[in-house]
């Protein structure tokens, strides 16, 4: 668990990487002060690297994160964006269940920030972001490539301040400094997210339904009507929450409807 600790201004700004070498979450971590995507770096580093490999892609900046669809993600100074490159299989991750990876590291990072802030209206909106009540904290993209390996990106917003987002955005979204009113070191936040995020990845190896009952519970859009967008249909109705398998459960005027994939394009 994360522990108070009271540092020096200068450490909130850095990273320790001999931790996060130590920590053995991957076989190799690449920092970067700026980046375009840590997505993008980690999808360009697969053809040079060993397929067994899992790389960490840690920056202090993205100049043009992305989200889903044609979404993209603001990155402020302070913020944490990082990917990992890894292959499913090698986690014994059966194909069926690639799609809920997104859900387990929603998980991860919601009970991460509920554990550090206190707060009970942290969750998730399916497939894969975290909201603090109806503020965005974090996101989640996930990227195969032919190879079989994954990208997953994560995007937290973590020292950074709404109050500094683009003006479209601010009234949207929040960070970790917001929520708590501290600053919070970025290095131990993502060990511990990386900790709970490989329980979650094991977990859905071995018991996949315990994966969407724990969305199903995290999940706060229960009662909401939303829309969802896969290629050209749009789907409209009540979320009935997540299914065990991971899909979002939707009743519309033809009946409850399983949905797989796709972009929320409207939540209210």
């Amino acid at each position: 668990m994360l522990s108070p600790s009271s540092p020096s201004a200068s450490e909130f700004a850095t990273f320790d990487w001999s931790s996060l070498v130590a920590g053995g979450f991957a076989d190799r971590v690449e920092y970067f002060p700026s980046l375009a995507s840590t997505n993008d770096h980690a999808r360009d580093r697969a053809a040079s690297l060993p397929y067994h490999e899992m790389l960490l892609v840690v920056a202090d900046e993205q100049t043009a994160g992305r989200g889903r669809g044609t979404n993209r993600w603001w990155t402020g100074s302070g913020s944490l964006p990082f990917s990992l490159l890894f292959d499913p299989a090698r986690r014994n991750i059966e194909r069926r269940c690639y799609p809920m990876i997104s859900l387990a590291a929603a998980i991860a990072l919601v009970e991460t920030a509920a554990a550090i802030s206190g707060r009970f209206d942290v969750g998730l909106h399916w497939p894969n972001d975290v909201f603090v009540g109806n503020r965005k904290l974090a996101g989640v993209l996930i990227e195969a490539l032919t190879d079989g390996r994954h990208v997953l990106g994560i995007g937290c917003n973590v020292n950074n301040r709404s109050i500094g987002a683009p003006p479209e955005l601010a009234p949207n979204v929040t960070s970790l400094a917001d929520v708590t009113d501290r600053m919070h070191l970025r290095t131990e936040l993502l060990m511990e997210i990386l900790e709970r995020l490989s329980k979650r990845l094991d977990e859905l190896a071995t018991q996949p339904h315990r994966v969407g009952q724990r969305a199903n519970e995290l999940c706060l859009q229960h009662g909401s009507c939303l829309t969802v967008r896969a290629g050209t249909r749009e789907t409209s109705g009540i979320c009935a929450g997540v299914a065990s398998d991971g899909a979002l459960l939707l009743e519309t005027p033809s009946g409850r409807q399983s949905l797989y994939s796709g972009v929320l394009v409207k939540n209210r």
